[in-house]
């Protein structure tokens, strides 16, 4: 018996740990545990692990990695070794051993009602079962089969029985076999209802969050319901004042309707009077908006003129969201959103400048790239005295009569804006789109030129006669 020890602990040198059989084509890992190619790989692959990724030992949990997998081959000799020699370390000569596995059987399954092996014990068949040391087992047993051949002489003695060989009790049928087989199904009760436990909380959690993000959704919607009323009140409210013009217009008479026509002409704005500032109920007051205006643009006090450089007036703090902050650009105030609408700027002998009008909505930050695709609407002289219309691609102007006065008429409902020589009274260009929202005008007074473009472009002073900014005619 002294070499029980030494032999069992061979023999168990000898068996994998991942599937409790001798080991085939044994590795060694970094921590220096053993185990068969076949069972590592598989491991490895179950924990869906990549060729020569980490992973932790089955045995001790060190991290290891499956590209410094080595061949064991002392190991794969010793193993052979043992498996011809059949070692059983610690089996007592004639001890009844496992038909599968050739181990002692040391263990009894209760579901089953058989003796198996510690490796039986792993396996899928018995690994849910309730198993105990068979010396345990084979104690109940004859305590049950003593109990139950008392109780039987004793129901003989009463005439409560027959005496059969039948009487003696199996000992699956003992108080204390019932009392195992309750501790088993209280197991399995308390199994279940973990299980179940952790789907619960698994769906909660998953209902909670489907229900936040049903939340968040329905919150987008009706901010974006929210966002379209009001868009239809404001298309109302034009709609409404659309109604109130053709009204007004029906109740005139014939010699003034037709007044109102030829002023639609782009080259006749100034049909109803002498010149482009005399039409009636054509010109607005137009005065500038210092909060958009570049924080490099100087401003008057009435805002009716900006230049390039100098003190800075009337402007709001720079990070203003409305405020160009690349392009050195300034809007109107006026928004115009229906009707006809004309003003005049004198841009007098600058070398460069800009004026027009942009949509309300169109981008104010980083480099602005003028064209009606992007909301501007913009007629320019450049620095080597080419006047463009800012189309895409620019139109090229000829123009007969240097102009110190611009004179800008708009027409919403026909879609057109259209610049004058003020100083000549002849029509310069004429864009024409389709407009929606609010168009404002913009006034780009041109780069300083070190001095040389330091004059100012002023807005011309015009008052409307029916004393609103925008007249509908």
């Amino acid at each position: 018996m002294a070499m029980a020890g030494p032999l069992e602990r061979l023999h168990e040198e000898a068996i994998c740990s991942i599937c409790l059989e001798y080991m085939s084509e044994p590795v060694s890992v970094d921590c220096g545990h053993n185990f068969c190619r076949g069972c590592i790989a598989k491991h490895c692959q179950e924990k869906g692990l990549w060729a020569g990724g980490p992973f932790a030992c089955p045995q001790c949990r060190a991290t290891c990695h499956r590209g410094n997998l080595r061949p064991n081959r002392q190991l794969a000799n010793m193993v052979e070794s043992v498996r011809q020699l059949g070692l059983r370390a610690g089996v007592p000569a004639g001890a009844p051993l496992c038909a599968a596995h050739h181990e002692r059987l040391k263990l009894f399954c209760e579901e089953d009602g058989e003796a198996i092996c510690v490796v039986c014990r792993e396996a899928l068949q018995h690994r849910p079962h309730t198993v105990c040391p068979i010396e345990e087992a084979a104690h109940v047993y004859k305590v049950g089969e003593a109990l139950g051949t008392r109780r039987c002489h004793v129901q003989r003695r009463l005439g409560l029985a027959p005496f059969e060989a039948s009487c003696l009790v199996c000992p699956l049928l003992t108080p204390i076999h019932f009392s195992f087989r309750k501790e088993a199904v209280k197991k399995k009760r308390e199994r279940i209802v973990s299980e179940f436990g952790k789907l619960h909380r698994l769906l909660a959690d998953e209902e909670k969050l489907l229900l936040q993000k049903l939340e968040e959704e329905e919150k987008q919607i009706l901010l974006k319901i929210s966002e379209n009323l009001i868009l239809l009140v404001e298309q109302k409210s034009s709609l409404d004042e659309l109604i109130l013009e053709i009204r007004e217009k029906v109740q005139q008479p014939a010699d003034g309707l037709l007044k109102v026509r030829l002023c639609r002409q782009p080259s006749l704005p100034w049909a109803l009077g002498g010149g482009p500032s005399s039409g009636v109920g054509l010109p607005v007051d137009v005065t500038l908006d210092p909060d958009t205006a570049h924080p490099e643009l100087t401003l008057s006090e009435d805002r009716k003129s900006v230049k390039r450089g100098g003190k800075k007036v009337l402007l709001s703090l720079f990070d203003n969201p409305k405020r160009f902050n690349t392009t050195p650009l300034v809007l109107g105030v006026q928004a115009f959103f229906s009707g006809r609408c004309y003003w005049e700027v004198q841009v007098g002998d600058k070398p460069e400048w800009g004026l027009g009008l942009c949509r309300e909505s169109a981008s104010r930050k980083g480099i602005v790239l003028f064209s009606p695709s992007n909301g501007y609407w913009v007629l320019r002289l450049q620095i080597n005295g080419n006047y463009e219309a800012l189309t895409s691609p620019v139109s090229l102007l000829n123009l007969s009569v240097r102009p110190r006065c611009i004179g800008i008429f708009l027409d919403y409902e026909a879609g057109e804006i259209s610049f004058y020589n003020v100083t000549d009274r002849s029509h310069i260009y004429t864009f024409t789109d389709k407009f929606s929202g609010n168009l404002r005008p913009l006034f780009f007074p041109g780069a300083l030129m070190g001095g040389k473009n330091a004059e100012p472009l002023v807005i011309s002073w015009m008052r409307d006669t029916q004393g609103s900014g925008c007249i509908i005619l």
